[in-house]
């Protein structure tokens, strides 16, 4: 399907662009969500019509995203949750965990819809999530999931704290080695034995 963009979108184009695009992907996302016309004469001749103040819009959106921006950038939350021994998460972190977390901060400008996750966060450590603004506008704010505060504070200062838990594991203990003992037998006490008075 054939559609003129009504503001910038990335991977497809700028405002004004005709670009055709999957079907399911105009009708179920681009056009509820006012992003797109259908490329038509009538639209076309619409959106000509419309573009200075389209573009005064989108002009004054992006002012407001890039004001917001300094105080979101470079934000960090901790979550606290519980994970297996090797830092697996039970469940997974959300877009959801990442709103409620910002909330509970006093960031309120950002939305569902601009925090992009690739994918859920499913282990311990600090991650890097984009949130998109405005779609020409985005910063970076740092998740650190841990199984608690004071965990929390050794990754902010780059601890790998997995790490550490595992050489800590490696250096408790040794065991006795005999080499002529007999499979089964525990390691002998050597122990000396008492002088003998003369």
């Amino acid at each position: 399907m054939e559609i003129i963009l009504l503001e910038r979108i990335e991977k497809l184009g700028a405002i004004g662009d005709i670009v055709t695009v999957k079907d399911g992907y105009a009708r179920n996302f681009l056009l509820p969500n006012k992003k797109a016309l259908r490329s038509n004469n009538a639209n076309k001749k619409v959106f000509e019509a419309n573009r200075a103040k389209i573009e005064a819009d989108n002009a004054a959106r992006r002012s407001d995203a890039e004001a917001a921006a300094d105080s979101v950038n470079g934000t960090q939350i901790v979550l606290i949750r519980q994970s297996s021994n090797a830092g697996a998460l039970y469940g997974s972190v959300a877009v959801r965990d990442i709103i409620e977390a910002l909330q509970a901060q006093g960031v309120t400008i950002v939305t569902k819809a601009m925090v992009v996750l690739e994918r859920p966060i499913k282990t311990l450590g600090v991650f890097d999530v984009k949130v998109a603004l405005h779609p020409e506008v985005a910063v970076t704010i740092k998740v650190n999931v841990a199984r608690s505060p004071e965990e929390a504070e050794l990754q902010s200062q780059g601890v790998d704290v997995m790490a550490d838990l595992f050489e800590k594991d490696e250096a408790g203990f040794t065991e006795d080695y005999d080499p002529n003992a007999e499979p089964g037998d525990l390691a002998a006490f050597t122990e000396e034995a008492p002088a003998e008075e003369a």
